[in-house]
């Protein structure tokens, strides 16, 4: 079978609640999801998801290929980027064909991804994370209230801004997630707010009252002495890379000791996750995927032998797609679909807004210019002047009623 083209597609995903973090937010709670095609001769066609703006010029070292050979066409991908450099948009454009090329490997297979890594186990645990630093206590506590009904025992709430309104907000979350377990797992991510000169005094100020199991990119990503300099200062785990592209980017964090937990984020690919997850293991230190829609690292996570715990961001699907697996007893249930387990209805796909989501000139993904550089807490969460109104409701995360007495899954059906 052999590699013959791509097509991009572009679908939305309707959170129901305003989402984003300490860079700002999107008030209405819908953004863009885009989805990678690729096609190949024997009729199979491979998912990937995730911004490929860079996929014409990546694709010609795929054109022709057999997809099974998936870590060799990764770092062939690699070198074809080589004078201009893999990271940012390229990194990617290579994260979602690499996607695609094992969601094709797993279907030629014809087994789920899970089982073609060698996991025998189909349960990722996660924890909850619902991009919140929009909602208020009382919003707060009806999502994670119904996160809390699928089983979850740990929740990563957006912060940063306001040491005082980040403590009262891990405290509202702590309470709901006792119906399940005596000592919640908190985590805490400021999304490189801080610089180094407070992130030591802020984190302080909340580990005084409240346990956290990590503090997430309390400064910036590349920062291994400031990182480092958090760690050795705390009780609290230091976790971030999420936004580091190649093994390059990790090493002087790791040379450094300046991690505790490793990260990578979903939209950098499967490849690129497996390295990660095996360098971060030969240092001791255990992995977490940052989530994305779908899930697509799970599959990985439940081979990975290092793996900590998953983040899981919402229990629904991009709009057109179906994903065969489950979101209960505090984590993710696999499938036996062949692949990701990701399938497509392009006549269900929504076109996003123009002006909506990610894509927006204001953010939340631009960097404010006061970022690192706050004396005093900031007034209200961060973006655009206009969000839910207040009392506006939104749905809570729908679920079953968790069942403490199943303390073991089995991996076959």
């Amino acid at each position: 079978m052999k590699i013959t083209g791509f097509r991009s597609l572009t679908t939305v995903h309707r959170w129901g609640r305003p989402v984003g973090d300490a860079n700002g937010f999107v008030a209405q709670g819908v953004t863009e999801v885009p989805v990678l095609l690729v096609e190949t001769d024997g009729g199979l066609t491979g998912v990937g998801l995730g911004a490929h703006v860079e996929a014409r010029r990546v694709f010609p070292a795929l054109d022709g290929q057999d997809p099974r050979a998936v870590t060799t066409l990764y770092d062939r991908m690699l070198a074809h980027t080589f004078k201009s450099g893999h990271a940012g948009t390229a990194f990617g454009t290579i994260g979602a064909f690499d996607m695609a090329l094992w969601d094709l490997k797993a279907k030629m297979a014809g087994e789920p991804l899970w089982r073609t890594l060698g996991a025998a186990d189909r349960f990722v645990p996660g924890y909850a994370s619902g991009l919140d630093i929009a909602l208020d206590e009382e919003e707060l506590v009806r999502l994670y209230s119904g996160w809390a009904a699928r089983g979850f025992t740990g929740a990563k709430l957006k912060g940063g801004l306001d040491a005082e309104r980040d403590v009262g907000r891990l405290r509202a979350v702590a309470e709901v997630l006792r119906a399940n377990t005596r000592s919640p797992a908190l985590m805490l991510d400021v999304n490189e707010s801080w610089g180094r000169h407070q992130a030591v005094r802020l984190l302080a100020r909340i580990e005084d009252q409240v346990e956290l199991a990590w503090i997430e990119e309390p400064v910036r990503r590349w920062d291994a002495k400031g990182h480092r300099a958090v760690g050795r200062a705390s009780r609290t785990a230091v976790a971030s890379g999420e936004n580091l592209t190649g093994l390059e980017q990790f090493r002087p964090l790791l040379a450094a000791d300046a991690l505790q937990v490793v990260q990578t984020a979903g939209v950098w690919g499967i490849t690129h996750f497996l390295r990660v997850a095996t360098l971060a293991h030969g240092h001791d230190l255990p992995v977490s995927p940052v989530g994305y829609h779908a899930n697509p690292l799970a599959h990985a996570a439940a081979a990975t032998p290092n793996h900590l715990v998953t983040e899981v961001q919402d229990t629904g699907a991009p709009a057109g797609l179906t994903v065969d697996q489950v979101i209960e007893d505090g984590g993710i249930v696999l499938g036996d679909a062949p692949g990701l387990g990701i399938a497509v209805d392009e006549s269900r796909l929504a076109a996003p807004e123009a002006d909506a989501g990610w894509t927006r000139p204001d953010g939340p993904h631009v960097r404010p210019r006061d970022a690192g550089l706050r004396l005093v807490p900031e007034s209200g969460p961060p973006g655009p002047a206009t969000r839910t109104p207040a009392g506006t409701a939104f749905a809570a995360v729908p679920g079953p009623v968790h069942r403490p007495e199943r303390t073991e899954r089995e991996s076959t059906p």
